[in-house]
């Protein structure tokens, strides 16, 4: 009943995307000082149990179960209900066991909100964010899968996003951004990036497990999962060095933290586009990328945004500029399930897109930000002055990742 190779390739796809949560608790790991690495390592972690109880519970439910046209989905699949070995995936084409498609969805919903604890790095406690990690999920992304992936509202609207530019990237971005502005500013200065190796490493996996991020949400092997897979790393290796290009124009030296942070940025910008346009687009979408987000960074920093490992810059505007150009350069002679942007002659389509875009950012910024106030009647959400003096590795987890000289 079920094809092999495809549910063989979705099981690869599935541990590649794993794989990204991991690399993103180095990449983030390394920018921060030495004193908090550990905690911001954790947060990305402990989103691999916590998001899959609340996945397998009701998160895959809400997002994949009923609301056709709507917001959000129903209950059915709480507990994955109903679901046997021999029942198919309701999306793609049904080859593959639902039980896969279900774990396949599971690692982006872990990776997700992991992203966003870049921006309020040393300054968040950790009961806090456990309460932020699951709200946030329940309020914020549930209902966005649901309605772009799930046959919700935006995808009967017509709205396109290959794997992640809205339902991840635009969302955590702006999620970030209202973090950033409702914590604060740290209030100890902190020595970073402490390791751009680290960095690196967390790199290297990310650019990775994205193939899978990418590729992987064809759903079935064909020639359009290859163009995914090529159109992922054209963007990134075109924004990585135009990015480098840029800070050694500006910064006056070609750094290597610029050649990683542009790859990301063209990874991220790539995302909702990677099976939708040709591969002479994405590169175009790289050197956009790596241009715009370098940019935007710059202007966090002279707005003074302590937005500290640069969430919004890379994630947030790479995200929605990822989708504003799809609205521009989709083509259905790539993919005939896809649609054909401005520059094919559908004005309609690029409008749709642009309009998601700007209201994706505004529900995300507005609930993050009145998330946060909620929670910190629960419990105090800012670390105190005297936790982020000592570092919150030892503050607030009582270990530290390396031996005080």
């Amino acid at each position: 009943m079920f094809d092999t190779g495809n549910t063989g390739f979705k099981l690869v796809a599935t541990s590649l995307v794993m794989l990204m949560t991991p690399g993103l608790a180095f990449f983030y790991g390394g920018l921060v000082g030495r004193k908090n690495v550990l905690t911001i390592m954790i947060q990305s972690f402990v989103s691999m149990g916590v998001t899959t109880i609340i996945w397998y519970a009701y998160g895959y439910s809400l997002c994949f179960s009923g609301g056709e046209g709507g917001l959000i989905g129903n209950f059915d699949k709480a507990f994955m209900i109903g679901v046997t070995l021999m029942t198919p995936s309701p999306y793609g084409t049904g080859h593959i066991p639902e039980f896969v498609f279900m774990a396949y969805q599971m690692m982006f919903a872990i990776i997700t909100p992991a992203l966003i604890t870049g921006a309020f790095s040393n300054r968040v406690r950790f009961g806090a964010y456990l309460l932020f990690l699951i709200s946030w999920l329940t309020f914020v992304y549930f209902p966005f899968v649901h309605m772009v992936w799930g046959n919700g509202l935006l995808a009967k609207l017509g709205v396109l996003d290959f794997a992640g530019g809205i339902v991840v990237h635009n969302i955590a971005g702006m999620a970030a951004l209202a973090s950033v502005l409702y914590v604060g500013r740290r209030r100890v200065g902190d020595s970073i990036p402490h390791s751009i190796p680290l960095v690196a490493l967390g790199t290297g996996l990310l650019w990775f497990g994205w193939y899978g991020f990418n590729a992987g949400s064809e759903l079935k092997v064909d020639a359009v999962t290859g163009l995914a897979f090529l159109n992922t790393d054209i963007a990134a290796s075109f924004a990585g060095p135009v990015w480098m290009l840029l800070a050694w124009i500006f910064e006056r030296k070609p750094k290597f933290l610029g050649l990683l942070t542009g790859a990301v940025a063209g990874l991220a910008t790539i995302t909702p586009c990677a099976g939708y346009v040709t591969p002479s687009s994405a590169a175009i979408i790289g050197i956009v990328a790596g241009t715009v987000c370098y940019f935007a960074v710059s202007l966090k920093n002279r707005l003074k945004w302590d937005d500290a490992l640069d969430v919004w810059g890379v994630h947030g505007v790479g995200g929605a500029l990822g989708i504003i150009l799809l609205g521009l350069m989709a083509s259905k002679a790539v993919n005939a399930a896809g649609a054909d942007g401005l520059f094919n002659g559908n004005a309609g389509f690029f409008l749709i897109q642009i309009l998601t875009v700007v209201g994706s950012s505004i529900y995300a910024f507005a609930f993050t930000y009145i998330m946060l106030r909620l929670i910190n009647m629960i419990t105090r959400v800012r670390t105190t002055e005297g936790e982020e003096e000592q570092g919150l590795d030892a503050s607030l987890h009582g270990e530290t990742a390396y031996q005080q000289m």
